[in-house]
């Protein structure tokens, strides 16, 4: 019998069949735990029919430092691609969402705990840049551990390139969502995961820079309960809600919609003003307060030539000369 039949939930211990587990979202029934969830799996359960275009990235260097720990960095990356099927921890794709066109990127945990290196950022990018040229919203589920040591001030660099890209979506005035996972710290809090026009998170999500354990050696203090957790950075202003994995497709359709009709009027209204500005000044007529005098109404009408000679232009009303 395999191994993987059974999932133990990691707050309760409670057995749970893989497979009722896939039918709930990879959320433990009993707890509400959400256990992780592969990136193929999060985007065919997000778009419709769970049909996507996977969108590809550019190739980059392998191993460019040749970094060695305890094993080389290149037999990681073979081990790493191996056992998820992915070329790195950044998976991209175009479909719909309730009949709207978006592009979302999911960063996942299993590929060397979601780092950040090169090929994650050049993902991050292009998906960025897709939604920029398509005028679509751009969706990010993020859970990672922050930048990749293995390549050094390279991966470093893709905070800077992220928060370029991040920069064109507003210039264009597109919406970018980030729906935060658990865990989400290190660089990548430090970068796009906190550069969102809106941010979510799942429940119990681990949400933070350095980890609390590290933390409370640092300070030498004991930390609040539920410091860095989703609820307590909800609490203190962090993120803008907590929404279940189950409550997150039509919570992100809503807000998409609103934000894409929202931008379609501003840009009519700015339509509007242009249009306005283009047309030629019109002179305003001469404002008459009433009763008029005489000389006003000599300023506005021309007195009529009904007899086919020179007029003389007397005010209406001035007696004439014989």
């Amino acid at each position: 019998m395999p191994d993987n039949l059974w999932v133990k939930c990691p707050e309760t211990g409670q057995m749970v069949f893989h497979k009722d587990l896939e039918a709930n979202q990879f959320v433990i029934p009993g707890s509400g735990y959400h256990m992780r969830m592969g990136s193929d799996v999060r985007l065919k359960s997000f778009f419709d029919g769970g049909k996507f275009e996977i969108v590809p990235i550019p190739d980059v260097p392998v191993d460019p430092l040749k970094f060695r720990d305890q094993k080389r960095y290149a037999d990681r990356l073979k081990e790493a691609r191996t056992k998820t099927g992915m070329p790195d921890a950044m998976l991209t794709g175009i479909g719909t969402l309730d009949g709207l066109t978006v592009v979302a990127g999911v960063q996942d945990f299993s590929f060397m705990g979601g780092s950040l290196g090169m090929a994650a950022g050049e993902a991050l990018i292009t998906g960025m840049f897709k939604a920029a040229d398509l005028k679509v919203p751009y969706i990010l589920f993020v859970s990672s551990g922050g930048a990749r040591m293995q390549e050094g001030i390279l991966s470093l660099m893709q905070m800077p390139r992220t928060t370029v890209a991040v920069q064109r979506l507003r210039d264009k005035r597109l919406p970018y969502i980030v729906v935060l996972t658990n865990p989400t710290t290190g660089g990548v809090t430090a970068s796009y995961a906190m550069l969102g026009d809106i941010h979510i998170s799942e429940p119990g999500a681990l949400i933070g820079f350095a980890g609390p354990r590290v933390i409370e050696q640092t300070i030498r203090e004991k930390l609040p309960d539920g410091f860095q957790r989703a609820e307590y950075l909800l609490d203190h202003g962090m993120i803008d809600m907590v929404v279940h994995r189950h409550d997150l497709r039509d919570t992100l359709s809503r807000l998409c919609s609103l934000l894409v009709t929202e931008r379609k009027h501003r840009v009519g209204m700015n339509n509007v003003k242009l249009r306005k500005k283009a047309m030629p000044a019109v002179t305003p007529a001469t404002e008459i307060k009433l009763p008029a005098t005489p000389e006003q109404l000599a300023g506005t009408v021309k007195p009529a030539d009904t007899a086919g000679r020179e007029t003389d232009n007397k005010p209406l009303g001035a007696p004439s000369q014989q």
